[in-house]
């Protein structure tokens, strides 16, 4: 009896240490998704974006965007990175309608969501 109760207990220790270093060391790859499951990724980590955060840290946060588009403007240059977020069409194709827009000035984080597009077109 206290043989088979010691490989319980051992096998469910075994258990919880291999949940746990997987839990641990296991990194999403945005690269790696299909896109039902990077919608959901993309979104939960827009949530913890920050003011400020460099356009590196934010491609290595959520892998490379969907849609992008830069400009020169007197005030520096500007760059939308466009991340998809919500299903929309069936249609096979990423649309800026499907994204949640990035936008960054001189490669820094100043706005998100959909306010932040309309802001990159009317800057000159």
């Amino acid at each position: 009896m206290r043989k088979i109760v010691l490989l319980l207990v051992g096998g469910t220790l075994s258990y919880l240490a291999v949940v746990a270093l997987v839990h641990v060391l296991y990194e999403a790859d945005p690269a790696d998704m299909k896109w039902q499951e990077r919608e959901t990724y993309n979104a939960k980590q827009i949530g913890q974006l920050e003011f400020g955060m460099s356009k590196d840290d934010v491609i290595r946060m959520l892998g490379s965007p969907d849609i992008n588009e830069a400009k020169e403007t007197s005030a520096g240059a500007h760059q939308v990175l466009f991340y998809r977020t919500h299903h929309v069409t069936s249609d096979g194709i990423t649309t800026k309608d499907e994204c949640t827009p990035l936008l960054f000035r001189d490669n820094q984080l100043i706005a998100w969501g959909g306010d932040a597009y309309q802001d990159y077109q009317e800057l000159q």
